[in-house]
């Protein structure tokens, strides 16, 4: 049964910088935007949030959504990817509560897409997407009928 992993991400801009979480993956530090898995539970922005907050420390609202991405990585893992956004009036300090990530870098976008070490082509692409200037509305991906507090942050979060 076909099943992709179904991710969010968050590009993050705050005077024209945009915020990247670097890891390491495979011994070598790589960046990404603020991302991971939805969870059983969760809607999708709800899963952003968490996110954001987990791997940077901030705790501010999405203010837009940017798109979907399909993609196959060349493991053939297919992934499906909701991205979010949010413009902040100055950049925040950062304190990833997650382990995996070793720190956060605010940087002009175009560092970000010529970098050599991104996590993935959807890095760059997330940011090709942003430059364009196309901003729709949170209500696109809002759920239906959700039986749980929309705001709510989960207990282990």
């Amino acid at each position: 049964m076909f099943k992709p992993h179904v991710t969010v991400a968050c590009l993050v801009h705050a005077q024209g910088e945009l915020l990247v979480v670097e890891e390491q993956i495979n011994g070598c530090a790589t960046w990404n935007q603020p991302a991971g898995h939805l969870e059983a539970d969760e809607t999708l922005l709800a899963a952003a949030q968490r996110e954001l907050y987990e791997e940077t420390g901030i705790d501010e609202p999405m203010h837009y959504f940017l798109g979907v991405q399909q993609w196959i990585a060349p493991d053939n893992t297919p992934f499906v990817r909701f991205l979010f956004g949010l413009d902040l009036a100055e950049k925040l300090p950062t304190a990833p509560q997650d382990s995996d990530i070793d720190c956060c870098w605010w940087l002009p976008p175009a560092q970000i897409l010529s970098a050599s070490n991104l996590r993935s082509p959807l890095v760059a692409e997330s940011v090709r997407l942003w430059q364009q200037g196309a901003r729709y509305p949170l209500h696109l991906v809002s759920p239906f009928n959700w039986p749980f507090h929309e705001g709510a942050r989960h207990a282990d979060a």
